[in-house]
């Protein structure tokens, strides 16, 4: 998981079991940084994070009416911007105003040999979607990506 400050996490992700495919999780102070963290959880379903150089920036835009749908449109935009860019990405930064989100990503293009991606994620799902503010005040992020 990602950076912890004692013991209480500030930002990070994780990977969570699925029958068929993953779950991603991202975890921040606020909705913002809970889901670039879930794009980086998303990134290292494909490849380890610290392996891609920040060298390329892609800024992107989506919306969508509630904050859950709102992620699996970020995270969607994540993959199409892989696929077709046949990029990967190591960093994010995400604003989210309202049904309005607008990130920016940083990676290169995939190096097989050096990446050594694992598989492919074909999408963001619905399944165990969940955005929302824990006890603690950590927003969580999370949905099972199809791979």
């Amino acid at each position: 998981m990602g950076a912890a400050v004692a013991d209480r996490i500030e930002s990070g992700w994780e990977h969570f079991p699925h029958a068929a495919d993953i779950g991603v999780r991202g975890f921040g102070p606020t909705p913002d940084v809970a889901f670039a963290q879930a794009a980086l959880a998303l990134t290292a379903v494909v490849v380890d994070p610290a392996t891609v150089a920040p060298t390329q920036r892609v800024i992107v835009a989506c919306r969508a009416p509630e904050l859950d749908l709102l992620l699996v449109e970020w995270l969607n935009t994540v993959v199409f911007e892989m696929a077709t860019g046949d990029q990967v990405f190591g960093r994010f930064a995400v604003r989210i105003d309202g049904p309005y989100l607008s990130g920016a990503m940083w990676g290169e293009a995939v190096d097989p040999a050096r990446h050594q991606p694992a598989v492919e994620v074909k999408g963001a799902t619905h399944a165990e979607l969940r955005v929302e503010r824990r006890p603690d005040g950590l927003w969580v992020a999370q949905c099972i990506v199809d791979v």
